[in-house]
């Protein structure tokens, strides 16, 4: 599989595109006001603790504050420095909880029961990582349990464990790799190999390894000596994260527009990765990058609630706050003979391109696909195993339920960035979102009732009532809508004067008495 990351830089924003087979599956975008905070570490303050819904909220600086769940928290960690605190005070209500955290903590089932209110206090310090980027209404997720990506190894400080990327599946390998961390890590430090680990040898993961341990050494002096709230480590830029996450040997090459961000490229491949010097590419040609390679093209439809499939099926996407819907449909494909294979080929065809647009579009969270409803068995499960094979592409992590008997999949994607949807859109401001407004005949029946309740509880000696309307609703009621009208001003012994106003919305109506 041919595989190529294309860059557009430029002084506003920064744009990342992922391709497979010459089809765009991944998009990054970092606007330069509006950069990425997942991987940042602040020390912060405890500002509430809510014990109802086990979260804190934490000060880190930032416009809202970041919310930490108890799941979040490394109890460990996070008890040490709150013992020291207790040591401070003299009262024997302080002597009962001391003892109640020890004897918590000697509790093997202890990290699965302890509750937060017991372990943060409003007021208190603490150093957290930002696992998730402000979505929506929502401050950052924050955590505890710091990590430090490498090139080759995610370091965890706090975490005494050695994991292997679930990428890597040859079992010899993984046994070699663990044997290789075990031998160079330090007492109680956690790592976990990157795929890009997979056949490196032990005087890479050390020099990794060295690296990381210096950067969590400054990371503890820097907190220590820092106020709260405030940002002790800032994590790299989308430049450097896609050559650090993205630039594997998978990559046939990375394509670039700038002449400076090419050579931050080619320096960093020079120090970390020499063998890939030579992938790295610049792009000359006055056509603007993302057009070239067809990104642009592919970034507009994914904005777009329908995406057509080759066959002449189609599904539609539609996101919610609190899922994302996606239905199947076999549109201008009718197939041959057999309807059950008309609609297994779309449902194969639609697993794919559903998978594709997730990634591209970067949704995450609860999904719900409706496939179009087969009778057999064993069709339903090819779909189930297309899907599943769809997602191992995917680095997000994704856990998906078999066909339901309504013919539904539920299915869960790790979020952790806003969709592109909501980084380059806005809710329309005419509709405020919702998609739809009021139709001109809802409106003008609205007015109708308007004009009847007032004039019933006002019982006003005025002859006039002025009506100020958008015009498409002006028009309907001068025009379809008149003889109606005029059997009102009989009714009500009122004289009924419409005006068409440019700036009211269509919803929208005033009634004035004159």
């Amino acid at each position: 599989m041919s595989s190529e990351i294309i860059i557009n830089a430029s002084p506003r924003e920064t744009r990342v595109g992922v391709m497979e087979n010459q089809v765009a599956v991944e998009f990054y975008i970092d606007h330069k006001k509006d950069e990425d905070i997942v991987g940042n570490i602040y020390k912060g303050r405890v500002t509430r603790v809510l014990p109802g819904m086990q979260v804190a909220f934490v000060d880190i600086g930032l416009g809202k504050a970041g919310f930490l769940y108890v799941s979040d928290v490394d109890i460990i960690d996070i008890m040490e420095e709150h013992e020291s605190l207790l040591t401070k005070k003299d009262n024997e209500d302080t002597e009962k909880e001391d003892i109640n955290f020890q004897r918590r903590r000697n509790n093997k089932d202890f990290d699965r029961s302890y509750l937060i209110e017991e372990v943060l206090q409003e007021g208190q310090e603490i150093l957290v990582q930002v696992s998730k980027n402000p979505l929506g209404t929502k401050g950052a997720r924050i955590t505890t349990y710091i990590t430090l990506p490498g090139r080759y190894l995610v370091f965890m400080p706090t975490i005494d464990h050695i994991g292997i990327s679930r990428r890597i599946e040859d079992e010899e390998e993984r046994k070699r790799l663990k044997k290789v961390i075990q031998d160079i890590r330090g007492n109680g430090a956690g790592y976990i190999v990157r795929t890009v680990g997979e056949g490196k040898n032990k005087e890479e993961f050390e020099s990794d390894v060295n690296f990381l341990g210096k950067l969590w050494s400054d990371i503890k002096s820097k907190a220590e000596n820092s106020m709260v709230p405030a940002l002790i480590y800032k994590d790299l830029d989308l430049i450097y994260r896609t050559l650090r996450d993205l630039f594997t040997q998978d990559v046939d090459q990375l394509i670039v527009d700038s002449p400076q961000v090419y050579q931050r490229c080619l320096d960093f491949a020079d120090s970390y990765m020499p063998g890939f010097k030579s992938m790295v590419k610049l792009h000359n040609e006055k056509e603007p990058i993302f057009e070239a390679y067809g990104l642009e093209m592919e970034i507009e439809k994914a904005l777009r609630r329908k995406v057509w499939l080759k066959s002449g099926g189609y599904i539609t996407i539609d996101q919610t706050e609190a899922l994302v819907a996606i239905d199947v449909n076999t549109g201008k494909y009718v197939g041959k003979e057999n309807p059950e294979e008309t609609i297994l080929k779309t449902n194969l065809e639609a697993a794919k391109e559903i998978v594709c647009q997730l990634r591209l579009r970067n949704i995450g969270g609860l999904i719900v696909i409706d496939f179009i409803d087969m009778e057999s068995a064993s069709n339903k499960e090819k779909v189930y195993q297309a899907l599943e094979h769809a997602v191992k592409t995917d680095r997000s992590r994704t856990n998906i339920l078999k066909i339901s008997e309504l013919g539904l999949v539920e299915m869960s994607r790790q979020r952790v960035r806003e969709s592109i949807n909501r980084i380059l859109c806005q809710p329309c401001p005419y509709c405020d979102g919702k998609g739809s407004i009021k139709s001109s005949k809802t409106t003008c029946y609205e007015v109708f009732d308007k004009i009847q309740r007032t004039v019933e509880n006002n019982n006003s000696n005025k002859k006039k009532i002025l009506i100020n309307v958008h015009p498409q609703v002006a028009d309907l009621l001068l025009g379809e809508e008149s003889a109606y009208l005029d059997r009102m001003e009989g009714n009500l012994n009122k004289k009924i004067i419409v005006k068409a106003d440019y700036d009211m919305h269509q919803e929208q109506y005033e009634l004035t008495e004159i």
